[in-house]
């Protein structure tokens, strides 16, 4: 029997980067620090030690996330690792990353990124009312 499965909990190095396949489904790359404690032994105390884990985001769900996703943002991901290799100017290249299956935020997140609006809307001005106007 395989298990394939990873839980992490780090804060985003940088905004999400989202990209959009041409057959419409839209995919969400990020990157989560997730800190080690190791006991350096010549200070005789812990030190943390940053691990910088790529994440990966897919369809309907990428799509909800990826607003919310900015730098700094404290985040515990489940997923599965995935590992992917190809070839770059004649170089093999490779990379494990976490397909991410549920998020939950760990700090606020900020307002989602807002896309340009379609047409400007400007709400109706209040007008002044005068007492004189007022019946009674």
């Amino acid at each position: 029997m395989n298990i394939n499965s990873v839980d992490i909990s780090g804060n985003l190095t940088r905004d999400a980067e989202k990209r959009v396949t041409t057959s419409g489904s839209t995919v969400v790359n990020f990157d989560v620090a997730v800190n080690d404690r190791v006991f350096n032994k010549d200070t005789n105390t812990w030190d943390e030690r940053p691990n910088y884990i790529g994440c990966i985001a897919f369809g309907n769900y990428a799509e909800a996330i990826e607003p919310y996703l900015r730098k700094g943002l404290h985040v515990a991901i489940k997923g599965k690792l995935r590992y992917s290799q190809w070839e770059k100017d004649g170089a093999k290249r490779s990379k494990v990353e976490v397909v991410v299956e549920q998020m939950d935020f760990m700090s606020q997140p900020t307002k989602p990124k807002q896309e340009p609006a379609q047409e400007a809307y400007s709400a109706p001005q209040p007008q002044e009312v005068y007492d004189e106007e007022i019946p009674f």
